[in-house]
C-alpha cells in the first residue's frame, strides 16, 4: 500500500511538530500554516502514520494514494 499525506489548513494551529519532525517534508507557508514542501516525496507509510499520530491538532491527513480514501491513523 502506499500513503499520500496532506495538511488541512483549517485545522493546523501552527505548533511547528511535523516542520520539525519532517523539514524535508513540510514547511510553514506565508500565514505559519504548514504545508507539504513542493516536490518532497510521500515519506513511507509508517512514517506518514507516525507523523499523523503526533500531529497535536489532527491536521495532518493520510490518504490512500491509490483510492484516495482516509486512512484511519489510530485504527
Amino acid at each position: 500500500m502506499s500513503y499520500r499525506v496532506s495538511v488541512d489548513p483549517e485545522v493546523c494551529i501552527s505548533s511547528g511538530r511535523c516542520v520539525a519532525d519532517a523539514p524535508d517534508l513540510f514547511r510553514f507557508d506565508a500565514d505559519e500554516i504548514a504545508e507539504p514542501v513542493p516536490g518532497a516525496p510521500q515519506p513511507a507509510d509508517e512514517r506518514a502514520l507516525d507523523l499523523a499520530r503526533a500531529c497535536p491538532s489532527g491536521a495532518l491527513l493520510v490518504h490512500d494514494a491509490d483510492t484516495g480514501e482516509e486512512v484511519d491513523v489510530f485504527g
